[in-house]
This record gives C-alpha cells, structure tokens and sequence, in this order.
C-alpha cells in the first residue's frame, strides 16, 4: 500500500468517525435544555436525572448493535457497515432535532427521544470498533498506536466543537432565542454532516489487512480462535474500558451539566471551560501515541490510570471553586490522565483480537464495558452529588474505578509488536501471545 492510499484511509476513517461521534455526543450537551424541553418543568432535579437515563439506555442497546455490525463486518467488510452505522446515525440525530416538545404532546416526548436514543446507540455500537478496526488495518505496524489515537482524537473533537457551535448559537440568538428555538440546530447540522460522512465513507475500500483474511477464509470457515483465550480477552477488555470510559464521559458527558447546575456557574463560562479541556485530549492523544509506539501500551495506560487514581479529588476541588480558572485547570488535569491512558488502551484493546474477527469481538467487549462504565457516569455522578449532598463525591467513584484498572492492566500483555492478523493474546487471562516475527511463528 502506497502513502498517499494510507494517508487517505486514514483521513476518510477519522472523517467519518467524527460526524458520527458528534452526532452521539451533542446529546450530553445538551443535556439540560433537554431537560427542560422533554420532562415536567415541576422537578427540574428529575428531569434532568431522566435526561441522563435515557443517555444511559443508549449505551446499553450498544453491545446489540455492536453484535449486528460486528459479525456483518467481519463477513462483509468494513466500509458496507460503517456506511450503514453513519446513515442510521444521522437519521437519528435529525430526528430528535425535529421532535415535539413535552409541552406540546405530554409524556409521548420522552418517549419519542427515547427511540431516537436507541437508534444512536445501535449505530454507535458498531461505529467505534469499525472505525478502528478499519484505521488500525490500514496502518504501517510501527505507528498503529499513534493513527488509532488520531482516530479517537476525532471522536473527542466534536465535543469541542459542538461546544463552541452551542456557544455561537447562544451569543447569535441569546439564551432565550436557543432555548426557545436554536437548541434543534446542532441536532439537524448532525443529520447534515452525516450525508456528508456517508459520501466519504462509500468512496474509501476496506484494507488489504481485512482483504487478505476473508481470503484465506479466515473471517467465514476457518475454525475461530478457542473459546477460553476469547473470553478471557473479552473480561480483559471491558474491564480495560472502565477508566477511559469513566474518566471521558465524566468529562465529555457530565462537566459541563456538573458545572452548571451544581457549582452553579454561568452556561458559556462552564461550556468554555469544558470544551477547552476536551481540546486537550484531542490534542494530546497523537502525541501519546507516536509514544506508545515506541515504549509500550502498558507503561502508557499504568501512568494515565495512577494520574486519575491519585489527582481526580484535587481536579475536582478546582473545578468546585466554581471559577473559570478552577474549572479549567481541574478539567485539564482529568483530561490529561484520560489522554495517557487512552493512547494505550485503544489499540491494545484492538490488538488483543484477530482480524478475522476483530470487529465482532471488540465491539461486543468495547460495547458492553462503555454500558456498564461509560453511559452511567453521568447518571451514577449526578446520583451520587444528590443522595450524598456533597459535591466531590464523583471524584471517589473514579478513584474505585482507577484502582479497578490498575490491577487489570498489571495483567495485560504487552501487545506492541504482536502480529495484527493472528494475535489472539491473553497473558494471566487465557492464551499466550501469538509469535511476533515470522521467525517465531515458524518455530
């Protein structure tokens, strides 16, 4: 494969994955006016905690549509389904911007954005490990680390960016005029963007790693890797995804709803903060991994999940000073630590399945660890802000979690040079590391 066909499946895998995410995630910010428009006005504290119920839900319609699109992925090839997952997608997010409100048909409302949500998480449960499983296969094998994070760095990027558009939206027709009214528009530029990425998308072909494997029959008739090693592999994996999940969506999905109506500061201060701190994980997340690429994906993810373990109380602190400098630099700090880890934890989580049945494996494992873990953050954090009345009550729950995480990764096998195509590896939690070199394969 020539470079200017690598750097193109790279550029068409990042671009899709981006109108995709940014499709799945305006909906954690807009979280409160979501509230506002789809719940009885009479309990704002339920309503919002209803709001990020039906965030939850989706996460957990994930591990189905994972299923669905894995196994037709693995068959089929990469391009055919992400194709699809874009399309629903996006016929989802225009959806919810066109809904009736609460007022005008009751509690039909939530139900309504209830399906809507449903169909994202369908679609999203077999975007993030398509996607991936496309950019790493289309990748030279020294920097699979660093192109897998610039494929997640773009699944961080539209908070940024959704953030800011909400912002100019807000400052173009003030706060009333976007709640009356603007609040749909970053809903149906998604159902936009997303025609945009299902054209990019059909004009890019699967990669020569996936090709050569539904060749040599690999994905349909050869016997699949053994059952142990692939359960083992599949613990390992959800309970990898618990600190990248936990750490992102406390910031990607909460912050902002966190810093408005508990610390009770202003919304363009709080939605500035917090897109500034998810810059800094797309920022960051190349950067970790051209490291990764060269010392390892375990000394990566054991460093960003002792940063969250030991500094996720001070960063919440900060950001409980209710300033813009507090929020920020408390942000900052959580952002940092999810970056590091995730620079590890996306490609191993890849590496540890084969390509004959990586996209089915990863996105049942990818997708039940983001249900247990990732879409209750905001639920579990708002719960527990609530019950206990104390406001850095969430950092403990990412302390758990971190500490949770650092004893799996200490069982995780180093993944770095593990052959893509064959490597089903488990270390402590099933099979061994598949050979490295063609010298050790023939051995």
């Amino acid at each position: 494969m020539d470079h200017a066909t690598a750097r193109r499946r790279l550029i068409g895998g990042v671009v899709g994955t981006f109108v995709e995410w940014y499709d799945f995630l305006i909906y954690g910010l807009s979280a409160p006016i979501l509230a506002l428009h789809f719940f009885p006005e009479s309990n704002p504290t339920a309503a919002l905690l209803g709001t990020f119920a039906i965030y939850a839900i989706a996460f957990f319609i994930r591990p189905l549509g994972g299923i669905f699109f894995g196994y037709l992925g693995d068959r089929i090839g990469r391009i055919t389904i992400l194709a699809a997952t874009i399309l629903l997608m996006g016929a989802a997010t225009l959806a919810t911007g066109l809904l009736p409100t609460y007022a005008s048909i009751g509690l039909a409302a939530p139900a309504l954005l209830l399906v809507c949500r449903l169909a994202q998480g369908f679609s999203a449960g077999g975007e993030t490990s398509g996607g991936l499983s496309y950019i790493i296969e289309s990748a030279p094998d020294d920097r699979r680390a660093r192109w897998v994070s610039i494929g997640v760095a773009s699944s961080f990027l539209p908070v940024v960016l959704g953030g800011f558009f909400i912002l100019g939206l807000r400052t173009a027709f003030g706060d009333q005029g976007y709640t009356d009214w603007a609040w749909r528009l970053p809903f149906v530029l998604g159902g936009v963007l997303a025609v945009i990425g299902l054209w990019i998308r059909r004009r890019l072909d699967d990669p020569e790693e996936f090709v050569e494997a539904a060749a040599e029959k690999q994905v349909s008739e050869e016997p699949g890797p053994k059952a142990k090693p692939v359960i083992g592999v599949t613990v390992m994996v959800i309970l990898l995804v618990a600190v990248q999940a936990v750490g992102a969506y406390l910031i990607n999905g909460y912050m902002y709803t966190y810093t408005v109506k508990v610390i009770q500061m202003d919304d363009t201060v709080a939605l500035m903060a917090n897109s500034l701190a998810v810059l800094l994980i797309v920022i960051m997340l190349p950067v970790f991994g051209a490291l990764c690429d060269k010392f390892g994906r375990k000394p990566m993810m054991m460093v960003g999940a002792l940063w969250l373990f030991v500094l996720a109380w001070p960063a919440l602190r900060l950001v409980a000073t209710g300033s813009f400098a507090g929020a920020l630099a408390g942000q900052l700090i959580m952002s940092a630590g999810v970056a590091v880890f995730a620079s590890g934890g996306f490609v191993v989580m890849l590496e540890l399945f084969p390509t004959a049945m990586r996209f089915t494996g990863h996105a049942i494992a990818y997708s039940l660890g983001y249900a247990i873990f990732g879409g209750t953050t905001p639920l579990i954090a708002a719960s527990l802000v609530e019950s206990t009345g104390s406001s850095m009550a969430p950092a403990f729950y990412v302390m758990a979690i971190c500490a949770l995480g650092i004893a799996v990764v200490l069982k995780t096998p180093e993944t770095r040079h593990v052959r893509l195509r064959d490597a089903v590896v488990g270390g402590e939690w099933g099979a061994a590391a598949a050979p490295t070199t063609a010298t050790e394969a023939a051995r």
